[in-house]
């Protein structure tokens, strides 16, 4: 999860625990990268609109090339994604079930059907 305000990110990571899901944290950019670099990273939740010289629209062009196997899903309240980026998008204010929601359809496409 990517997120600079401590408040949004700190409520979200314990919900997103609390049903299951294993989350790191990070507030911009450059943190989210070290922890993608770990290699066990799925999905990344991410603001756009982030402290520092990239935003999470960045981050998904990045990720997109160099990590195509992780799941994207972008939030905002003040940044609506361009019409051009084809990426998920969750508006702000969300409530928490609806990331939980998102993110584990995301997830369920990337899972080999049974």
């Amino acid at each position: 999860m990517v997120e600079d305000d401590v408040l949004v990110r700190s409520a979200t990571a314990q919900y997103l625990r609390g049903v299951g899901f294993k989350v790191l944290e990070a507030t911009h950019v450059e943190e989210a990268l070290q922890l993608l670099g770990n290699g066990t990273v799925e999905a990344v939740f991410s603001d756009v609109k982030l402290p520092g010289e990239a935003n999470g629209v960045d981050l998904a062009h990045i990720i997109r090339k160099d990590y195509p196997q992780v799941k994207i899903l972008l939030t905002s309240g003040v940044s609506p994604l361009p019409s051009t980026e084809d990426l998920a998008f969750l508006k702000k204010p969300y409530f928490l079930f609806e990331v939980e929601r998102h993110l584990k359809a995301l997830l369920a496409l990337a899972s080999p059907r049974r």
